[in-house]
């Protein structure tokens, strides 16, 4: 199957990048059923647009920033993303679900952003080097300067391999954020059945925690939650040391 890039010319044109080996077919057929109903199904506007907001403001992309959206799926942050990069800005949207990224080119097509590189490619398994030299070719730069993973580092069998891959992709003083999910806390407890649920339709593991690779691994870090601490936002700046 190829991997799916929107050029900057084009939205659409096909072309080989990384590989697209799945570890867990189950929920790669989950995300290739309903991807065309995700934002009406994942409970998006009620709970999670809130980390999303949060997380970019986190991030902090500016004008004319290329920034890598990890697991970006139907393109929920793309409207987000854009109004801080603008036009002179590149989106690069990996996922390794086609359907999604179906999803995500329609988005860019309807709103005629003509920034955004898609790349169909599982970030367990690419190689940083091929993936950047297909980002070139597809109009974007070899590294970026930001990374955004929002609720998909938790779907990850092996969120360590993922990072590297992920820090392979950026330049030396890149920004990096993570929003992801735990079980609600304080007040909110009584909402964890429901949390719980959420993540496992979803296929995330609710204890794996990837926001503490931000405050291990970077610097100058920004924190905030969301929801009664079901949404964990953690964004800083990298160090390259790990």
């Amino acid at each position: 199957m190829p991997d799916i890039c929107a050029r900057r010319s084009g939205l659409a044109r096909p072309c080989r990048c990384g590989g697209t080996n799945l570890k867990e077919p189950a929920i790669r057929d989950k995300y290739t059923l309903f991807a065309p109903f995700y934002d009406l199904l994942s409970g998006e506007y009620p709970v999670y647009h809130a980390g999303r907001v949060l997380g970019i403001d986190a991030l902090a992309p500016t004008a004319g920033q290329q920034v890598l959206d990890i697991g970006c799926g139907t393109g929920l942050n793309f409207p987000l993303l854009q109004e801080r990069i603008g036009a002179s800005g590149t989106i690069v949207g990996i996922d390794r679900s086609a359907e999604m990224l179906h999803q995500a080119r329609r988005r860019a097509q309807a709103r005629g952003w003509e920034n955004v590189i898609l790349l169909q490619t599982d970030m367990v398994l690419l190689d940083p080097r091929s993936i950047a030299a297909r980002i070139q070719e597809s109009g974007g730069a070899a590294v970026s300067d930001a990374a955004l993973a929002t609720y998909s580092l938790s779907l990850m069998a092996d969120r360590e391999q993922a990072w590297t891959n992920m820090t392979g992709l950026l330049s030396a003083d890149a920004r990096v954020g993570v929003v992801d999910m735990q079980d609600p806390v304080g007040w909110a407890k009584w909402l964890t059945p429901l949390a719980r649920l959420a993540c496992a339709l979803g296929g995330s593991d609710r204890t794996a925690a990837p926001w503490q690779a931000v405050e291990e691994r970077c610097v100058d870090v920004v924190r905030a939650s969301a929801r009664g601490g079901h949404l964990q936002i953690r964004a800083g700046k990298t160090t390259h040391d790990g």
